[in-house]
Parts: C-alpha cells; sequence; structure tokens
C-alpha cells in the first residue's frame, strides 16, 4: 500500500476547494456577488478559482513526481502548480466573460406572432377557436386560433393578430 505525502494531500484539498468554488460561481455565479452585483474588481470570481484548482492539483502532481518529502521540494512542486495555475485562471477568466457577454436574441412576444405562417391541426370554426402550429424564432408553437370564417384541418394560415399570448386571429393563405 502506497502512502500519500502530506504535502500532496494539502495540495489536493486546495485544488478540489478551487473546483468546487470555480463550479459555484459558474453554476450560481450571483450567490457570490456581495454589496454591489454589478462590481467584479479586478479579477473574477471565475479566475480565482481556476487559478486555486490548477495551483492545488498541479503542484499535487508535480509533488508526487518528484516524491517531495523536503520543504525544498515541496516549494518546487508549488512553483510547478503555479506554472499550471496562470494559464488556467486567463483561460478560466476569458471563456466565463465571453458566456457572461454573449449576444442573444430577444424574446419572442405575442408582437412576434404576427405575419407567421402555419398550419391548421383542429379545425377553425367560424364562431369559436380551433388550434394553429406556426414557427417562432425558428420553433413550432400551438397556439388557439379564431377566424372570420371556418378553416378545415392542413390548411395553410397567416397570423394576422395577436389576441393573447396564447391565442391568434389568422386567415387562409
Amino acid at each position: 500500500m502506497q502512502v500519500v505525502a502530506t504535502g500532496t494531500l494539502i495540495f489536493l484539498i486546495i485544488g478540489g476547494a478551487g473546483v468546487a468554488v470555480l463550479a459555484l460561481a459558474l453554476l450560481g455565479g450571483e450567490l457570490l456577488h456581495f454589496g454591489n452585483p454589478d462590481f467584479d474588481g479586478p479579477v473574477s470570481v471565475e479566475a480565482v478559482a481556476g487559478f486555486t484548482g490548477a495551483l492545488g492539483f498541479g503542484a499535487a502532481i508535480v509533488n508526487e513526481l518528484i516524491g517531495g518529502r523536503t520543504p525544498g521540494m515541496i516549494a518546487v512542486a508549488l512553483a510547478g502548480g503555479v506554472v499550471a495555475a496562470v494559464p488556467t485562471a486567463w483561460a478560466a477568466a476569458r471563456l466565463s466573460r465571453a458566456a457572461r457577454d454573449m449576444r442573444t436574441d430577444p424574446t419572442p412576444t405575442r408582437h412576434h406572432l404576427v405575419g407567421a405562417l402555419g398550419l391548421v391541426v383542429t379545425p377553425v370554426p367560424a364562431d369559436g377557436y380551433g388550434e394553429v402550429r406556426v414557427r417562432v424564432a425558428g420553433q413550432p408553437v400551438k397556439l388557439n386560433a379564431r377566424a372570420d370564417r371556418p378553416i378545415p384541418v392542413g390548411a395553410q394560415i397567416f397570423v394576422v393578430e395577436a389576441l393573447s399570448e396564447t391565442s391568434v386571429h389568422v386567415e387562409t393563405y
């Protein structure tokens, strides 16, 4: 049975703590904001956590490779961990900033329904509601539909007006 050096065990604990903080920062980033939520400081939490995790694991690997049992060898292992940690922190900061600042399309609203083309999936009577399927922002959406005259199943339709978030007024296309 091989015994793990105390220095390696400490480095592994440091690495594990860094990974735990990194996961918390990436998955629940709003939990780590204290005071002003818009102020992130000169270094992001993700960069510090990435640095700490890579420092711990990198130093543990180097410590085991060189058989670090003396303070001088542990210092060499720590330097090896820093060599691994600097690019990891830089990458974590860049990737988290890219994910946070990513441009996205606006959320579709009922106003985006007007002008959409689709098909009738449940007949639309003249005095009630049927159902239609249209595409909004590339996604199929099933809506309740009214029309001035009856429209059979399978007919192509054009949305004239959005009556609510889930119902529309349509005409045949």
